[in-house]
């Protein structure tokens, strides 16, 4: 204990991340708790700014509308949340995001003589895809039976893995994990925050006494997934050329750059939930 007070004192922004931590994790917990409405705004919230930021990770190279993208989002979530949104109808509606992409695109160049069609139409889909739907899944999850046990062994096998990844890596690393992505990653880093996570499936299992296959599964698929999660949002960052993808959360950037191994995790725990519901 003493030992972590004078880490913690001499690394001043390790102890603003960590409080930083310590409010996402009251606030997201809480929000599963009580689950309805509150889940449904914090998700929203979430969702929205994390998709402005990855629009403006890719503003500098393409044309996309910021607006039908956020627009569109925003549809996809309220619709979850009201309960009209099924999976089928968020692909359809996907779809149609795409297509009002590429119609744009064709006003554009009637206009201007220039468009940027396949560009505008997959950052747009993408942008969806990669942020949106995953936050809707844990909408979804956590409106049906046992959705708040699997959301909150979703999120604290996400968050053990990142803390014992870094401090495994911090302490432990020598080998080189993706160094041209995330030069600061380490094999010894990703097997320890994998097996962190693994361990916290099966703890989650005791304390809600629930088979233990499912939610190990998950520990073991969050810790690995999340990781390759975390190196897909520093590719992001890396063509875009910025160190983070905002500055909301002092000490750890964006909510992307917090988030990012949510997103993977998250749409890998509603494909869980289905298969054991």
């Amino acid at each position: 204990m003493e030992k972590l007070k004078e880490f913690l004192t001499s690394s001043p922004d390790l102890k603003i991340r960590a409080l930083s931590s310590i409010f996402i994790v009251v606030i997201v917990i809480g929000g599963i708790i009580l689950g309805g409405v509150y889940w449904s705004a914090i998700v929203t919230l979430i969702a929205m700014m994390s998709l402005h930021e990855f629009y403006k990770l890719q503003s500098e190279r393409i044309s996309a509308s910021q607006t039908l993208m956020l627009l569109s989002g925003l549809f996809l979530l309220l619709g979850t949340a009201f309960g009209f949104m099924s999976v089928p109808v968020m692909l359809c509606s996907i779809s149609a995001v795409a297509f009002i992409a590429l119609f744009l695109e064709v006003l554009k160049h009637q206009v201007s003589g220039e468009s940027n069609a396949v560009a505008s139409m997959g950052t747009t889909v993408a942008g969806i895809a990669y942020v949106v739907l995953p936050w809707s899944f844990m909408i979804l999850i956590r409106s049906r039976e046992l959705g708040a046990m699997f959301l909150i062994t979703l999120f604290l096998c996400t968050w053990s893995c990142d803390v014992a990844a870094y401090f495994v890596g911090s302490h432990l690393g020598k080998n080189l994990l993706c160094s041209r992505v995330s030069p600061r990653k380490t094999w010894e880093g990703f097997i320890g925050g994998a097996a962190a996570s693994l361990m916290c499936g099966g703890l989650m299992a005791l304390i809600f006494s629930f088979p233990p296959i499912p939610l190990l599964l998950m520990g073991l698929i969050c810790g690995i997934a999340g990781q390759l999660g975390d190196l897909g949002e520093s590719v992001l960052k890396r063509e875009a050329g910025v160190k983070d993808t905002g500055a909301i959360i002092p000490g750890h950037g964006g909510l992307l750059d917090r988030f990012d191994s949510i997103l993977v995790n998250g749409t890998i725990a509603f494909v869980i939930f289905e298969l054991v519901g």
